[in-house]
């Protein structure tokens, strides 16, 4: 996320600048001792045992598919997903890319759908005769975004991983999204005035967007050249796309959000709301991480 907004006053009157404590946005103390527990799990299983990183990608992934079914069905909607269809189908994304990379995640999410279209013509039918088609296409859809967004995605981080230098890609991949955030977040708290999408994210500014480009790239720099032994120059431009990426992944969570009318995911994360909440920018992020990775520092 990239930055807070100051709040503004009536029309054409000047506005007082907000309290710093609504301008610092959620519980800051919680948010960052959550993120710093997040962030020792990780690097616990990367140090520890490489591939036991795909443990918490699969149990993320769980996660995330459970609130963003639930946000589903809690909106004035009432979504209906097939929930045991992707729970087990995302774990098939994660688990399978391991073996058999991203062939592996491709077949699952395939099947996943297949079987998600089956699912709704019988368990999740909303009524009988002609009505059993009401609100088909929709939860259909629905169904199929979510199975991409989360686990499809997830699975990208489990080809991260894979490689003989793959500690180093994940790091990169997550030291840039998170100095992305925080870049953004500094420098919007401290000179945030121009609205970035005012209708969908009113606290981004673009100047928030600066200190994200700036410290993501920054962060992508160093990580290539000492992490992975690349061109410092290609790490900045990985930064400046993962800058981007994370953005517009945050603001279609916001857009997410505002169409089911809700404000959190979830509330799991005290200072987060839910585990979603965290994962908006990680999730496109880990599939250009991969995808640019695979050209800036091809595996051996």
């Amino acid at each position: 996320m990239t930055s807070d907004l100051p709040g503004s006053g009536l029309p054409g009157t000047p506005s007082a600048p907000p309290p710093r404590s609504a301008r610092l946005g959620r519980n800051l103390v919680a948010a960052i001792a959550v993120g710093l527990s997040l962030g020792a799990v990780i690097l616990a299983s990367l140090l520890v045992q490489r591939q036991a990183f795909i443990i918490v990608l699969a149990a993320a992934t769980a996660v995330g598919t459970w609130e963003l079914a639930g946000a589903f069905r809690r909106s004035n909607q009432q979504i209906k997903v097939p929930l045991p269809v992707l729970l087990l189908g995302g774990q098939a994304m994660v688990w399978l890319a391991w073996p058999f990379g991203l062939r592996g995640s491709a077949v699952a999410f395939a099947v996943t759908v297949l079987v998600s279209l089956l699912w709704r013509m019988g368990f999740g039918a909303r009524g009988s005769g002609a009505n059993a088609a009401d609100g088909f296409l929709r939860d259909v859809g629905a169904g199929i975004f979510c199975a991409a967004y989360v686990p499809f995605f997830v699975s990208f981080g489990t080809l991260l991983v894979l490689p003989e230098d793959g500690v180093g890609r994940v790091l990169t991949f997550m030291i840039c999204v998170v100095a992305s955030d925080v870049g953004g977040y500094a420098a919007g708290v401290v000179a945030g005035k121009h609205p970035m999408a005012p209708r969908i994210s009113p606290k981004k500014s673009w100047e928030g967007f600066g200190g994200s480009l700036l410290a993501g790239m920054a962060a992508g720099a160093l990580c290539v050249l000492l992490l992975l032994a690349g061109a410092w120059w290609l790490g900045a431009i990985l930064g400046a796309v993962l800058v981007v990426t994370a953005t517009l992944g945050d603001l279609t969570e916001s857009m997410i959000k505002r169409d089911l009318g809700i404000k959190d995911m979830g509330t799991l994360l005290p200072g987060h709301g839910g585990l979603m909440d965290r994962l908006d920018s990680m999730l496109p992020a880990a599939f250009v991480s991969w995808a640019l990775l695979s050209v800036f520092v091809p595996v051996a």
